[in-house]
């Protein structure tokens, strides 16, 4: 009977153990189960790839490197060559709904200075749109750009000071200019495509190497 009742204890103990460790693996599965980070891009030509093979802008870069680092986040480039703060707001929404995301980085305004719209116009959408991401629940990240100085001295800075000025009142992430080092490095003429505008592939590793430091804490 002794024999027995030992028997039923070790057996119990086993039971205990293996539940213990079923209960582990259930909670690892769950966590690795946990649904990935989820990062809308809203951007213009500088992020959809004008002019370049698919594959080679900085947004496909990035996606790649954050497979290579491990980091779970899938990359939705909604970006539209042409587009302005105005279209990308007016997008906004049914991005939102469609993809649920957990990140949005807003890559847009440089059109609408090229087009001469009223910086109050640009700092508006940029702010609709950051409250707008940040309302569906995700975290926002908003990408810089400048404008030549043959835009006026005035102008130039407040338009590059916008950017900053709607990323410090909403809270969001901001790399201060995509094309650090693209414009401003040695023979930039090099790094433009034909019509000087848009950047070649050889410049996109760069304009990723200016988002990534921001993005990479961001994203965790």
């Amino acid at each position: 009977m002794k024999d027995g009742w030992a028997r039923y204890g070790a057996r119990r103990g086993f039971l205990r153990h293996c539940s213990v460790l079923a209960l582990a693996a259930a909670a690892q599965g769950a966590w690795c189960a946990a649904p990935a980070r989820t990062i809308v891009v809203l951007g213009d030509s500088l992020s959809a790839e004008y002019g370049l093979a698919r594959g080679s802008g900085w947004v496909a870069l990035m996606e790649r490197k954050l497979a290579d680092e491990k980091l779970p986040a899938s990359v939705v480039n909604a970006s539209i060559s042409g587009d302005t703060s105005s279209g990308g707001r007016s997008r906004l929404p049914a991005l939102l709904k469609a993809h649920k995301p957990s990140h949005l980085v807003i890559e847009l305004g440089g059109n609408d200075a090229l087009r001469g719209l009223p910086l109050a116009m640009t700092r508006d959408n940029l702010q609709a749109m950051a409250r707008a991401g940040k309302a569906a629940g995700a975290k926002v990240l908003i990408v810089g750009m400048q404008v030549p100085p043959n835009y006026g001295a005035r102008y130039t800075q407040d338009f590059a000071a916008l950017f900053e000025s709607v990323a410090r009142a909403e809270g969001a992430a901001l790399v201060p200019f995509l094309l650090a080092g693209v414009t401003d490095g040695p023979q930039p003429e090099r790094l433009f495509q034909p019509d000087r505008i848009h950047p070649t592939a050889e410049a996109h590793p760069r304009m990723l190497a200016n988002v990534w430091p921001v993005l990479k804490p961001w994203v965790r």
